[in-house]
């Protein structure tokens, strides 16, 4: 079985190295939690590198909105070209249309910037309009690997059936959904259930749940096992379920 995935949300150095010392597999580096998470200085990128070894993808936005003007596109390709300098293993972005659609054209314009990288479709995904209209047009996108999605702007709380609907139903969002946006472990059962296998947080893994708490090791280590055991319970009651299918022909 390929280890679940745990990303980590890093706002700098410290946050990397518990991050990596509590075993996540991954961190999103970004700044200003007001905002939920805007780009940051390309030196916070490469302290983080020369300080641990986790793969790193670092934010690819400049405003609390979900659009971006011509000319902060034209920042962000200059960001992205320094955050890969620095280190960068991917990043994360994905923009929306005036009317609430994936913007695919400004989205893409970023993409076709980094071929070689891997990247993530940030929350923007929650605010769409139509969120099957959006799911259509994400695979349109290159090299996107996950998106990152509570199946609500509300949160998981709110979003949990959906996220868990559209993992059962869609083979393409089954391997993409990356569950994060107030995440909780009782959320984790029912999601590694759905076939969901890749997992985010930010202020669980901080003492009282504050950003303006470091990341601490040990909670990043609790979710580790969590999200590891969980995921192995899953496979362990569908394989159990198809051991019954195959055996009778009527239990489901």
């Amino acid at each position: 079985m390929t280890r679940p995935l745990l990303e980590v949300i890093a706002l700098g150095v410290a946050d990397a190295a518990a991050a990596e010392d509590g075993g996540a597999d991954r961190v999103e580096l970004v700044t200003d939690m007001d905002a939920d998470g805007l780009s940051p200085e390309p030196s916070v990128v490469e302290d983080i590198r020369s300080r641990t070894n986790i793969p790193l993808r670092v934010m690819l936005r400049l405003s609390d909105t979900f659009s971006a003007t011509g000319a902060e596109v034209t920042r962000l390709r200059g960001l992205a070209s320094s955050y890969v300098s620095a280190g960068a293993d991917g990043f994360v972005l994905g923009f929306l249309t005036g009317t609430l659609e994936i913007d695919q054209e400004t989205t893409g314009a970023l993409v076709e910037e980094f071929p070689d990288r891997p990247w993530t479709f940030h929350r923007a995904v929650d605010h769409a309009l139509e969120p099957d209209r959006a799911w259509s047009a994400l695979r349109q996108l290159p090299g996107l690997t996950h998106v990152l999605t509570a199946g609500s702007p509300r949160g998981v709380e709110a979003g949990l059936d959906d996220l868990t609907r559209r993992a059962k139903s869609d083979p393409f969002a089954t391997d993409r959904i990356m569950a994060g946006g107030g995440l909780r472990a009782e959320h984790v059962p029912w999601l590694a259930q759905a076939g969901i296998r890749a997992f985010h947080v930010g202020t669980a893994v901080r003492p009282d749940r504050s950003w303006k708490a470091y990341v601490d090791a040990g909670y990043v280590r609790a979710w580790r096992t969590l999200v590891d055991d969980e995921v192995a319970r899953a496979l362990d009651l569908l394989s159990t379920g198809a051991v019954k299918e195959s055996g009778t022909g009527t239990e489901r």
